[in-house]
Formats: structure tokens, sequence, C-alpha cells
């Protein structure tokens, strides 16, 4: 079900404008795209709050305007504390689209149960193309098989159906890799004597 958000549409621009948009609780917002024309418009905190949390990327467009659209960017202050501006690019149900999802790690990787191993969560997003209709909230890679010197990459995960990855599949996603100054041979169960050498040694004994 696609969340249905409500817009205002707003005619105030600059810097000082923005500030008081702000200040009442709202964002400044901008729809654009299909060859149409760009509308300014604004949109509560509280929803672009939700929408964020949620991973949330096709809305619907109610109030003064009506329309499907992805939320393509979010632009934050030069210290990330608050949301200065939100873009809205107008699409159709049918469309296929590319956007960017979070990855989640699921499981424990046996290699990093130890002190000898370390996991490392390299890409925490991933490029995908899906029908607009289809975008998955998150991507999961799953690490519970990973042992020291192993790694998940894009090419391994197992993907929603409809959707493809754009990210070449040869990045890494997740990788246990040996804790700094871990003796990893030492780790390792240790081979058993050989036979021969054993018969060997056996034989010297009794001579």
């Amino acid at each position: 079900m696609i969340e249905t958000i409500e817009v205002k549409k707003r005619d105030t621009k600059g810097s000082r404008a923005m500030i008081k948009i702000r200040e009442s609780g709202a964002i400044p917002a901008i729809l654009y795209g299909h060859g149409e024309d760009n509308v300014c418009l604004t949109v509560s905190l509280d929803t672009v709050n939700k929408l964020i949390k949620h991973g949330t990327k096709l809305v619907n467009l109610r109030g003064d305007i009506t329309d499907t659209a992805l939320l393509r960017a979010v632009q934050w202050s030069s210290m990330g504390d608050y949301i200065i501006h939100v873009d809205f690019a107008r699409v159709s149900q049918t469309e296929t689209v590319v956007v960017t999802v979070p990855v989640h790690l699921h499981g424990e990787a046996p290699g990093a149960m130890s002190a000898a191993g370390q996991l490392r969560f390299v890409s925490h997003e991933l490029s995908i193309r899906c029908p607009a209709v289809k975008i998955p909230e998150f991507i999961t890679c799953d690490i519970s098989h990973l042992q020291i010197g192993q790694a998940v990459h894009v090419n391994e995960l197992k993907l929603p159906e409809g959707v493809t990855p754009v990210t070449p599949g040869s990045i890494v996603v997740a990788q246990v890799i040996a804790a700094a100054g871990a003796d990893v041979e030492a780790t390792a169960p240790t081979a058993a004597e050989p036979e021969l050498i054993r018969k060997e040694k056996a034989t010297e004994a009794g001579a």
C-alpha cells in the first residue's frame, strides 16, 4: 500500500522564507519531473520524519495537488541536526525506477564470534532497479555463514522478485577479517599427525 501524505503549495522563496517555514513545523519541498512544471510545496516535519524512519520511497501526494512521487532527496543542515529541504520526483506506478535502499544484516557471523575475527559492514546501502510499486524497504544480507576471510558480495544477495542491482556485483557488502594482532593459525584446528610419522617414531623407540 502506497503512503499518502498531505502537502501544500507555497509561493514564498528565499532563505528568510524557508527559515519561517521550518520554524512553523513544516519543511520546504519541491515536486519535479515528467516534463511538467516544478511545484514548490511544504510538508510537515512529522511527515518527513516518518518517511525517513520507515524508509518510504513512493508516496501519493494529496492536498493542494494530487500526484504520485518518489522521495528523491533529503537535504540536511551542515551539522546534520535538522532537515532543510526535500525533493519529490513525479513517477507513474507502472514505471521502473532506480533508487537507493538500506541493507540490513541478518544472523551472526561465526568467524566474528571470537576475538580472532572482526565483522566489517562495508556497504550500508544498495542501488537497485525495480518497478516503482515494488520498492523494498530494505535488502537483507545473510551473514550467518561467514568465517574469517569470507565475504558477501552484491551478486550473492537474494533480492526480491523484480529487483535487480545497479551497484556492481563485485562490491563487498559484509566481510569477516582477522582482528588486529590475532593469530588466525592458532585458532585453526590442529591436524592429526600423519600415520607414517607415528610408525617411524614407534620403530625408533624400539631400536
